[in-house]
């Protein structure tokens, strides 16, 4: 029997490291994470889609900078919502090609989604998340004074502005993610995180944060109560001592191992960490397995041929 299986696609997926990341070459790179999600569709599993959009909200941010005379400038949670809605084209039109290509035909649809998350969260007074360009001394104290942001110096690139990076408390689109998926839809949600709310009635302004994606899709497939959560990147493999003579790869690891390893240091925050945060998120929340794995072998992973699988410790 087919599972529902929640895909979170890594920033990889689209913009390749030492790509300039044109339209063009997502386009072209989004094909292969297609290829992967269509196998998955006719092999009988529903999928959910979640992905990043680290370069492209970036680049959105340096397009209102530089068009500020001209055009009204986007504020953050709105380049959230355009870059949802940017990448999940793309993945749209990369499937339905595939699909074309196999003789399947379904649905696939974005859902711009929001993410409830709390004001009084500790992150809201220690911003640390960089997000756009990067500027001169005086531009970022003209912006600093100007729109009351938070800015930190990069000592060989110069300085940049730093948002908050809050825990996602709830899918607020979930009911209509969960109808589509009942209704055979394949559906692209969560975008970059997920767009940051507050559930306070203030119609006026948006909350501009920063979501780690990887956190919202654990939390997503949850709620969904899907069979697996996939968490796709750049390597096959999940390693120990990564990039050392004792590099060691893992195939199966349970929730106590990974919480050891994470502990000793072997999972660093600005690489694997998250990664393994959400995927023992989601088993702290009752999901029964993880897989860590890029697009390559995502799909014999699935069926139990390759990846990292992250499991709930054995019950005595």
């Amino acid at each position: 029997m087919g599972k529902l299986i929640l895909v979170a696609v890594g920033g990889n997926a689209l913009i390749r490291a030492g790509q300039k990341g044109t339209a063009q070459e997502q386009f072209e790179n989004a094909v292969e994470t297609a290829q992967a999600i269509v196998r998955l569709i006719k092999a009988g599993h529903r999928v959910v889609l979640t992905h990043g959009n680290g370069p492209q909200v970036g680049a959105m941010l340096t397009r209102t900078e530089l068009a500020a005379a001209h055009a009204y400038r986007l504020p953050l949670d709105c380049c959230v919502a355009a870059t949802q809605g940017e990448i999940g084209y793309v993945l749209q039109y990369a499937m339905w090609q595939a699909m074309q290509q196999e003789g399947l035909h379904v649905p696939v649809v974005s859902l711009i989604t929001q993410v409830l998350v709390d004001g009084a969260d500790p992150a809201f007074k220690n911003p640390t998340k960089p997000i756009g360009p990067f500027y001169t001394r005086d531009v970022a104290e003209r912006y600093r004074d100007l729109f009351d942001w938070v800015i930190v110096e990069d000592s060989s690139r110069g300085y940049r502005r730093v948002v908050s990076s809050p825990e996602p408390k709830a899918i607020i689109e979930l009911d209509a993610i969960q109808a589509c998926v009942e209704r055979g839809l394949v559906v692209i949600a969560g975008g970059g995180g997920g767009i940051p709310v507050f559930n306070d009635h203030d119609l006026s302004k948006g909350v501009e944060a920063v979501i780690d994606k990887d956190h919202t899709s654990a939390i997503l497939a949850s709620q969904l109560n899907a069979d697996l959560f996939v968490v796709a990147t750049d390597v096959e493999k999940v390693s120990l001592d990564y990039k050392k003579a004792s590099q060691r790869m893992l195939d199966t690891v349970t929730v106590s191992e990974c919480t050891r390893h994470r502990a000793s240091g072997q999972f660093p925050a600005g690489s694997m960490g998250p990664k393994i945060d959400a995927a023992l998120v989601f088993i702290a929340r009752g999901g029964h397995e993880a897989i860590i794995t890029n697009h390559q072998h995502m799909v014999d992973a699935v069926h139990g041929r390759g990846g990292t699988h992250i499991v709930p410790d054995p019950v005595p």
